[in-house]
């Protein structure tokens, strides 16, 4: 979680021009999402812009392609990831990703058009790890 707290300490540092835009630059450092995964499966449902993440494993280690036509959405993916990065899909099982993105308050920093789709983020990653875990 190292990376996620150097990202607060920064994060809660900046104003809130200024917290948008290290969003934005933390979309921009995902890796690229090849269109032909951008498919209705998926797709997060219930976000405002179009969310896309798919699962990808590396030995013991599941991680995400994601990518959104909106570059602040795609930021907010982004962090939602860096709850989960380098973990097996068994401890993303187990990771508190609420928990984890609590200090960023970002029902508070972010429009609701924003945010509401994170719950469904968070579920899809959730029920994805499950998937691969059984």
């Amino acid at each position: 979680m190292s990376a996620l707290n150097d990202i607060f300490e920064e994060y809660d540092f900046l104003d809130a021009d200024d917290r948008y835009r290290l969003l934005i630059d933390l979309g921009k450092e995902l890796p690229s999402m090849p269109d032909a995964l951008k498919t209705d499966a998926t797709l997060v449902r219930g976000c405002s812009a179009s969310v896309w993440v798919y699962p990808v494993t590396d030995a013991d280690k599941l991680s995400f392609l994601a990518d959104s036509n909106a570059a602040i959405t795609k930021g907010i993916i982004a962090l939602v990831l860096k709850t989960v990065e380098g973990k097996s899909a068994t401890e993303i099982g187990q990771t508190d990703i609420e928990g984890a993105l609590a200090p960023f308050d970002l029902k508070n920093q972010l429009s609701s058009n924003r945010t509401q789709g994170i719950p469904n983020m968070i579920a899809l990653i959730r029920e994805t790890a499950a998937r691969y875990a059984g």
